[in-house]
């Protein structure tokens, strides 16, 4: 990976990095010693004409949201350029994300629902807006060290692809998230796992709110009949040697080499931020929003009467207002000035025109990525399995988000028995999930080991993973 240096503007860089669609994604520490985020976007996309622009307007867009009050996204701290390269630094680290607890094993039903209830809540204040997120999966749902669920990239994916996502995408995504994790429950919790199907195909009929709603009617179908995000912090906390609910501390920043010219592309001086990012719909749709304060649950939660102008909806206006008053009222522009408005005016339209016709030219010889296979996790129990046990295996495949077939196999060491399935990928979502159930009989003490092997699309990557079994 090409960093400069191991920092970026006051970002220490450390060695825990992944890849998604957008690029590479590296655990940091802020200047303040804080976790935190650094997405270094992949040159060959963050290049395409208009991308660049787009990504700052979706970030600014979001920032105004946080300001109003909404607190369901990660809070991006800057998007800086150093040289050719682009980066989004983020305030909050970004994992673990629910694609890595669920690699690790079954989440717990009710710290599963919370984090459904929180993300549908923060995707309806999304829509009450009149954005999107556009790519709702594992991969981007953030869980804290003190199990409270956050969506990262909100808008990117569309920003990268010059696309605006419509609102049943969202509640596609977030059915799916709720069938991978009642897929995860199996035996354990079924009937968890047959409320989570529910509100899943009543996302996709009714919407995201009367699904959240059904989910937090019937938590009595859950163990104890209660949505918590106890048992997801502690996931979350062992997960990931970095997901401590403290800070680093007063760690030192090492400053690289040479990192360049660091430019932000955030808040330029004399320019008016855009309020609404590309392709926005810039009518809200009132009466779809949720609060965006802490988390409650219970009888009504959902059903509450919607305020004249929510939080979000008053900051849209309130930046639609700042291109307005920029000039004060009774004073006439100089003329030199009306001219130059004018040049500029009309530079900007035929600008427009060219990187429009440069896009469309682009989409039409068919330049979308091709799928590709970034990483495979195989994950084993570590516990030693007794006589006659059925062990199930892990495996996570990343992609780079693109639609098409992925073929693999699994093997294993003690017969030879070999697995063979297939996998549909869908385009947006780069996280899945492919489990092996082994089934273990009679009297040995051995080491066991599953290899995963994904053959098509090439190169061919392995990954394997061991546990014991004393009968």
């Amino acid at each position: 990976m090409d960093n400069p240096g191991n920092g970026i503007a006051g970002f220490r860089l450390t060695e825990h990095t992944w890849m998604t669609e957008l690029g590479n994604w590296i655990d940091a520490i802020s200047p303040d010693g804080r976790r935190a985020g650094a997405l270094l976007f992949d040159p060959k996309l963050i290049g395409l004409p208009g991308v660049r622009e787009r990504v700052v307007q979706a970030v600014m867009a979001d920032q105004r949201l946080v300001l109003a009050g909404l607190t369901g996204l990660i809070p991006v701290a800057d998007v800086v350029a150093a040289g050719d390269q682009v980066w989004l630094l983020t305030a909050q680290a970004v994992r673990p994300t629910l694609a890595d607890l669920l690699a690790a094993g079954p989440v717990d039903p009710n710290g599963a629902a919370s984090s459904l209830v929180e993300t549908a809540q923060t995707l309806l204040a999304l829509h009450a807006a009149g954005v999107t997120h556009g790519s709702v999966h594992p991969g981007t749902v953030v869980i804290t060290s003190e199990g409270v669920s956050l969506l990262s990239e909100r808008g990117l994916s569309d920003a990268i692809r010059a696309q605006v996502s419509p609102r049943e995408r969202d509640a596609a995504g977030w059915a799916s998230l709720a069938r991978g994790l009642a897929a995860s429950f199996g035996r354990d919790a079924p009937e968890a796992a047959e409320l989570f199907e529910r509100v899943a195909a009543t996302a996709q009929t009714l919407g995201l709110g009367t699904a959240r709603d059904l989910l937090v009617n019937e938590r009595g179908r859950l163990p104890g009949g209660r949505i918590s995000r106890d048992g997801l912090a502690r996931a979350a906390r062992g997960r990931s040697a970095f997901a401590q609910p403290h800070s680093y501390g007063a760690a030192p920043i090492v400053t690289p080499r040479d990192e360049g010219d660091i430019v932000t592309l955030l808040h330029v001086p004399g320019q008016p931020a855009s309020p609404l990012p590309y392709g926005t719909d810039p009518a809200p749709d009132h009466g779809t929003g949720p609060s965006t304060g802490p988390l409650q649950f219970g009888p009504g939660v959902g059903t509450q009467p919607q305020e004249p102008e929510t939080p979000a909806q008053r900051i849209w206006r309130e930046g639609r207002g700042e291109a307005d008053t920029v000039h004060r009222p009774g004073r006439r522009p100089p003329k030199a000035s009306r001219a130059r408005r004018r040049r500029t005016v009309l530079s900007t339209a035929v600008l427009a025109v060219i990187m429009a016709g440069a896009i469309l030219a682009w989409f039409k010889l068919g330049n979308a990525p091709d799928l590709a296979v970034k990483s495979i996790d195989v994950v084993a129990p570590k516990k030693t399995q007794g006589c006659g046990s059925a062990v199930v295996i892990k495996g996570t495949v990343v992609t780079n988000g693109a639609p098409g077939e992925i073929t693999y196999e699994w093997r294993k060491n003690l017969d030879k028995e070999v697995v063979k399935g297939t996998l549909r990928t869908k385009d947006g979502q780069t996280s899945y999930t492919v489990p092996l159930r082994w089934t273990l009989q009679g009297k040995s003490n051995v080491k066991a080991t599953a290899t995963l092997r994904v053959l098509t699309p090439g190169p061919v990557i392995t990954d394997k993973a061991s546990f014991t079994y004393k009968c």
